[in-house]
């Protein structure tokens, strides 16, 4: 029977709740330009990529924008608006728990790698996680299964050894078709998304522990 040797984290709307400041500041760029931007399709693409926001946006003006420029100062608004959210609750308690435990800490993200070692480092979270994947190391985004497969690889553990946490549909579906059992923690956006395909569905990492995860592989 296996044990839990690894924790493998999402990043956006878990570790952070950065999902809110990102569609804010798009949602934001939209009004500038008269346009609406719609959270219910949003909810539908977190965890993933593949939705060219500005390509939506010259479609719906009729014209190009200057890309380079209009994606700078939207950036910078993310950033302004990421950088002021807490952690979120629980995270600290689990990561400590886990590294008292001898359990392995791994991040598995849709995000670019700047984005999420950027904010890893402001909170200086970078060296208490072993492995950071993320879309540009494998080249595929959730709910595609490689990042979370190069992540596994990368700690040295097998499948049914991990437990993933995410927080979105479409995190679930790439963690369970790698073979990790996983914790759906859902967040403002997630909330009313279908979080069924989950083992285990909690409103916060505050309610996590690692006896509880190692029931999930235990089970």
């Amino acid at each position: 029977m296996p044990g839990l040797r690894a924790i493998v984290f999402d990043f956006d709307g878990l570790i952070i709740e950065t999902e809110t400041p990102v569609f804010q500041a798009w949602s934001e760029l939209f009004a500038e330009h008269g346009q609406e931007l719609s959270i219910d399709f949003w909810k539908t693409i977190v965890g993933t990529t593949g939705f060219d926001a500005i390509g939506d946006l010259e479609r719906r003006l009729g014209h190009p924008l200057e890309r380079e420029q209009v994606m700078e100062l939207r950036r910078a608004r993310e950033l302004e608006l990421a950088h002021a959210q807490p952690l979120q609750p629980g995270v600290i308690d689990l990561v400590a728990e886990a590294e008292e435990a001898g359990v392995k800490l791994g991040v598995a993200s849709s995000s670019s790698r700047r984005w999420v070692v950027g904010h890893l480092e402001q909170r200086r979270l970078i060296d208490r996680f072993e492995c950071v994947r993320c879309r540009d190391d494998v080249g595929r985004s959730k709910p595609d299964p490689a990042v979370y497969l190069a992540v596994i690889e990368c700690l040295g553990v097998a499948a049914a050894e991990a437990v993933a946490i995410e927080d979105s549909p479409h995190g679930v579906a790439a963690a369970r078709a790698a073979g990790l059992r996983c914790v759906a923690v859902p967040g403002p956006l997630t909330r009313d998304l279908d979080l069924s395909a989950a083992d285990l569905r909690v409103e916060s990492i505050a309610e996590l522990s690692i006896a509880r995860l190692r029931s999930l592989v235990q089970g």
